[in-house]
């Protein structure tokens, strides 16, 4: 059985309450929503290609705000549209973990 998208993506999107380190807290849902967005743009959303998520805890709130792609199941930090088009760039359109945002 083949894979329906190529990478999948799920971004901790988890809003606890204060003072809990949160992905949320960090602009999570914006750079999610930016992600999605761009992902689009560039015409690589869809069947046979790429789907980015919302999610919820993912477990990893001390290294947050955070994503995870899968199949390969690598972990990456971020901090702003600069480390998402980098990690759409080198890992969902060439193939190469971004190792400076690795987790």
């Amino acid at each position: 059985m083949s894979q329906y998208f190529t990478h999948h993506v799920f971004v901790c999107c988890n809003q606890r309450a204060a003072p809990d380190a949160c992905c949320n807290t960090h602009g999570a849902s914006e750079l999610q929503t930016y992600a999605k967005e761009r992902v689009k743009e560039l015409g690589l959303s869809g069947k046979g290609q790429v789907r980015i998520n919302k999610s919820g805890c993912l477990g990893r709130c001390d290294d947050g705000p955070v994503l995870v792609v899968y199949p390969e199941g690598t972990w990456y930090t971020f901090v702003d549209k600069e480390d998402i088009d980098e990690i759409i760039r080198e890992h969902l359109q060439n193939g190469r973990i971004v190792e400076r945002l690795k987790v």
